[in-house]
């Protein structure tokens, strides 16, 4: 009668590359874990993030003047104007359109 019995202890033993391999997989497997589970953390909070700042509904620029260039920040907008007369200014709005800020910009 043919049985199967428990390998001895030599048998047992795994060569060492082989435990080698196996501890290899282990901290590969770990590392993939980590990557994954960060580029998901990282993915829901950029998601999660406000998409655009708050634009106010109108911005009236003062007369004779023209915008050259808008720039969007958190709880302002700025717009680059340039008057009758060539000159060019900074206009700061706050969120409700009103001016906030003027500066002048020389050549």
């Amino acid at each position: 009668m043919t049985g199967t019995h428990p390998p001895s202890e030599a048998e047992a033993q795994e060569p060492p590359q082989l435990r080698t391999l196996r501890w290899l997989v282990t901290a590969l497997t770990a590392v993939m874990i980590v990557g994954i589970s960060s580029i998901v953390i990282l993915l829901a909070l950029r998601l999660s993030a406000p998409s655009a700042p708050v634009v106010p509904d109108a911005l009236s620029l003062p007369d004779g003047h023209s915008a050259r260039a808008v720039t969007l920040g958190t709880g302002w907008t700025a717009v680059v104007t340039e008057d009758a007369a060539g000159a060019e200014h900074i206009l700061v709005f706050r969120p409700d359109g009103t001016v906030r800020d003027r500066v002048p910009l020389s050549p």
